[in-house]
């Protein structure tokens, strides 16, 4: 437990969280949604907002972890079920169908580092296939990832998950799981992220056995790589002859329609896509290179010639048509211009607000997703955004931070605590006012507290 508690009555969430923990595992499905002292339970929601089991109203920042970009409950999702039912008659084919090669051409247009598409159910099966891939295409049995990048919570990636910041060493490898073979944490190299030197560095000492490079381009979503050392790292893998994975679950989508592989110009071997595709229903996809998505084509002739990959719901009709919708809706007029423009003009307001009320607020981020950082600027930290990450780990950073996140909820913000801001279409000129309402409110009992 921490001092961090609640503000305002949450008496039926915490019944609830006790309840729940006599059937679930901690009360929660799956361990990061868990937060001190116990997560809020939610009755409802609609558009950009959440309502408590306390009867209390939020804006929603955390969209179900950035997958409604949409909001919740929009009208092209609600049609896409239903012309889902009307269609095809079915939630799920377990064949081939016409929705899949159409949805398929639809990814290639807006990635153009991908050339063919395998589906999954996650963003977690994504990033699993895509390594078998790239170890299958190499022959390498090695990976290498970095330090603060999440890629799902499978053994080769569950490695060093948590932010460092970077000196110049080598980034130990640590287990984040009980469990893990020690055969993972042997095959798993560690890099830092936006440190070209020594990343070049051990990539070339491992070269004989590396054969996958996977990274998140934005850490976490949100903190932005280096353009340099994107450039950079992709020619070092080239020249290596390592497979480049760039998992997009959390920033396909969302930086820009074409994920940061467009922000960046840079096209990576291989692709990992989840969240905002599937429009709210379970999804992933992985694409890339031609010659290493036909690893995956079926050789009747030689069954265990091939890199298996299979899955019932693979690419179900409920999960394509609501992301096919809302990827056409995104595209259609200006309404992915104004999500952008939105979710700039919200970061300009609240820096605002922190400089009236003398706090050191910066946001970091692209396109609409975005978090919040308490930096001392004396100390030179977050003088780059690449540099952030010293920031987040102060322990003024972590104090301020989870106070504000409590306060935000007492005045109907919600975001996990610690966690990005997704922003959705579904945040209106109301639910933006009463965001900075919520703020300056948070802000000015921060001061009060001292």
């Amino acid at each position: 437990m921490t001092d961090l508690t609640y503000t305002h009555p949450t008496s039926n969430s915490y019944a609830l969280y006790e309840l729940a923990k006599q059937v679930i595992p901690g009360g929660v499905q799956g361990n990061i949604k868990y937060y001190d002292p116990y997560p809020l339970s939610f009755a409802s929601a609609k558009g950009a907002w959440l309502k408590d089991v306390d009867d209390h109203d939020y804006v929603d920042y955390l969209l179900s972890f950035g997958a409604l970009i949409l909001g919740h409950g929009h009208s092209v999702v609600k049609q896409a079920v239903e012309e889902v039912w009307d269609t095809y008659g079915t939630s799920s084919f377990g064949v081939p169908y016409p929705l899949e090669l159409t949805m398929g051409k639809k990814i290639k247009s807006l990635y153009p580092s991908i050339q063919q598409v395998r589906f999954t159910n996650s963003g977690l099966e994504a990033t699993l296939l895509a390594i078998r891939l790239g170890m299958a295409y190499t022959e390498k049995s090695s990976i290498a990832k970095f330090a603060g990048h999440y890629h799902g919570g499978h053994e080769q990636v569950l490695v060093s998950t948590q932010p460092i910041i970077n000196d110049g060493t080598h980034p130990r490898q640590v287990s984040e799981s009980r469990g893990l073979p020690d055969y993972y944490l042997d095959h798993t190299i560690v890099l830092p992220f936006n440190d070209t030197e020594t990343s070049e560095r051990i990539l070339r000492e491992n070269q004989d056995r590396i054969g996958v490079v996977i990274l998140e381009p934005l850490q976490s979503g949100y903190i932005p790589a280096n353009p340099q050392f994107l450039q950079h790292l992709r020619r070092v893998t080239k020249e290596l002859g390592m497979v480049l994975i760039f998992d997009e679950v959390k920033t396909g989508f969302r930086v820009r329609l074409g994920g940061a592989q467009e922000l960046y110009d840079i096209q990576p071997d291989l692709t990992s896509l989840g969240k905002v595709l599937g429009g709210g229903f379970p999804i992933g996809a992985v694409g890339g290179r031609k010659d290493i998505l036909e690893m995956t084509a079926p050789r009747p002739n030689a069954p265990h010639d091939v890199v298996f990959h299979s899955g019932t719901f693979n690419g179900n009709p409920m999960s394509l048509l609501s992301g096919l919708r809302t990827i056409e809706f995104l595209q259609d007029g200006d309404h992915y211009g104004m999500l952008l423009k939105m979710t700039e003009n919200l970061r300009q307001e609240v820096e605002r607000l922190g400089k009236r009320y003398g706090l050191p607020i910066k946001t970091v981020g692209e396109g609409s997703i975005f978090n919040l950082v308490f930096v001392n600027e004396q100390e030179g930290n977050g003088a780059r955004p690449w540099d952030i990450v010293a920031a987040e780990q102060s322990a003024d950073h972590r104090r301020l931070r989870g106070q504000l996140d409590f306060l935000l909820m007492e005045h109907g913000v919600f975001s996990k605590p610690y966690n990005r801001f997704s922003l959705s279409l579904a945040h209106d000129e109301k639910a933006i006012q009463h965001t900075l309402d919520a703020f300056e409110k948070s802000f000015a009992a921060l001061i009060k507290r001292g």
